[in-house]
């Protein structure tokens, strides 16, 4: 295949790359920029396999074969409620690819073109540097993020005094090593580059809580499409290069709107990170009041005579893999004539859209999902605010509590339904570490127990 048509294909690739990105921005067109991607990748790949440079198909057939059956065993049995892990294990593999990549490179580079052993040119070796150097920091970035989520590690941030001043001293000796790196070819260099790269990555999210992983995972997105473009470059390769800047910039731009929906900044997510998942007993602060605590069947009651009732979806659901149990309680109401809505904070679970991926395998109908600045308004016209694992999105002390980590971060107003059911297994806090006391209100009542077990017996009492 020749040059220019090569780079035809690859062009076509990566408009189908984009028009994917388009698609998943919706809940509605996700199956349709789904498609398009695996079109766009189907092409990329074809296009790769049929260039003259490629000297063994058994060795790719071999490797295709290994990692699709790996895949299509992992997709067959992963539970939705693993999505976040299962995102933050495939962005250390996407990690470890470019550091692998490097390293063949910068032993083999007549094989990528670029040159022999002692007479790589400097551009290639900087771009070498740099792709390898992201790709190390997103595979143990991402290796932390996903035993923190798994809850192989404490959710919890590990924090030591002079963190911040060991991860700058650690950021700047990994860009001095890049640019002698690029100048001098050193295999000593590049081996220290990459152990300094992996630790940054340790460093950088064992001090990140439970309550910022959201944004952790769409960060760690991002570091995977660069490092993906840097070794692009190396590779001299069009497509990946479109592809991991599609990625990167997609997953930054993800990362400020999540940030913008706690109210913080991204460099105080890197380098700060707050509460975790082991926090003390709320106690109800300054309310000081007793829990109303009801029963299923207190809980249909009161639903049976609602007109308007908003479902508030959070991690907890998800645990308890609530998600087909709360769309036929919100069928039951339905078919009373009870107006149902879902309000889904944007930080809601564990990675970005979590809670609408989970509707969506519910079958739950995308026009009766809304974002926060969407609904917020309706929760003052509710009769009930069914809130189902959801902690700290739902914490009036966002508003309310100047001294509070959460404070600034916008929140569901469910505290203006006429009546807030809450379920939740303890009086616990949040990821954030701190006290809701919403669970005090005089027009809350707390639904102890596990969210499926609750949500169906709730459906039972109300036949």
């Amino acid at each position: 295949m020749s040059s220019n048509l090569t780079g035809f294909f690859y062009l076509v690739s990566a408009v189908c790359f984009i028009l994917a990105l388009r698609g998943l921005s919706s809940p509605e067109s996700a199956r349709r920029g789904n498609l398009l991607g695996i079109i766009g990748m189907v092409i990329a790949v074809v296009t790769t396999l049929v260039n003259p440079a490629v000297l063994s198909y058994s060795t790719i057939l071999i490797a295709i074969l290994i990692g699709g059956s790996i895949g299509t065993v992992v997709a067959k049995k992963i539970e939705m409620t693993a999505l976040p892990q299962l995102v933050a294990a495939f962005h250390s593999l996407v990690g470890l690819s470019a550091v692998f990549v490097a390293t063949a490179a910068l032993f083999q580079p007549a094989a990528y073109g670029i040159g022999t052993p002692g007479t790589i040119p400097a551009a290639s070796l900087l771009e070498m540097g740099l792709g390898m150097a992201i790709g190390a920091v997103t595979f143990s970035g991402s290796l932390i993020a996903f035993a923190k989520l798994q809850g192989i590690m404490s959710g919890t941030p590990i924090t030591f005094s002079g963190q911040h001043s060991l991860n700058a001293l650690v950021g700047i000796c990994i860009f001095a090593l890049v640019i002698i790196f690029a100048a001098t070819e050193s295999y000593a260099v590049f081996w220290l580059l990459v152990i300094l790269a992996l630790a940054i990555g340790f460093l950088l999210i064992i001090p990140i809580g439970g309550a910022d992983m959201p944004v952790v995972v769409s960060i760690l997105n991002s570091y995977s499409g660069w490092a993906a473009c840097g070794i692009g470059f190396t590779l001299s390769n069009p497509a990946l290069v479109i592809t991991g800047a599609l990625v990167g910039s997609s997953g930054a731009i993800l990362s400020y709107i999540m940030c913008k929906g706690m109210n913080r900044s991204i460099f105080n997510v890197l380098l700060g990170g707050f509460g975790g998942e082991t926090a003390g007993v709320a106690t109800g602060g300054v309310n000081d009041k007793p829990v109303k605590a009801g029963s299923a069947e207190d809980a249909a009651f009161i639903m049976k005579n609602a007109s308007k009732v908003i479902i508030v979806p959070g991690y907890g659901m998800a645990v308890a893999q609530a998600q087909h149990a709360v769309r036929e309680l919100a069928d039951v109401l339905k078919k009373e004539g009870v107006d149902v809505s879902y309000a889904i904070h944007p930080v809601a679970g564990r990675m970005p859209g979590h809670m609408n991926v989970l509707l969506a395998e519910a079958n739950v109908p995308y026009d009766e999902v809304f974002e926060l600045e969407d609904i917020n308004n309706e929760f003052a016209s509710a009769d009930i605010a069914y809130v189902i694992g959801a902690n700290d999105v739902t914490n009036p002390a966002a508003k309310t509590d100047t001294t509070s980590p959460i404070y600034g971060m916008p929140i569901l107003d469910v505290e203006k339904a006429g009546t807030v059911l809450f379920i939740k297994r303890s009086m616990s806090s949040g990821y954030a570490g701190v006290d809701n006391s919403l669970f005090f209100a005089d027009n809350t009542m707390m639904l102890f127990g596990d969210a499926k077990k609750m949500t169906e017996q709730i459906v039972r009492s109300m036949g």
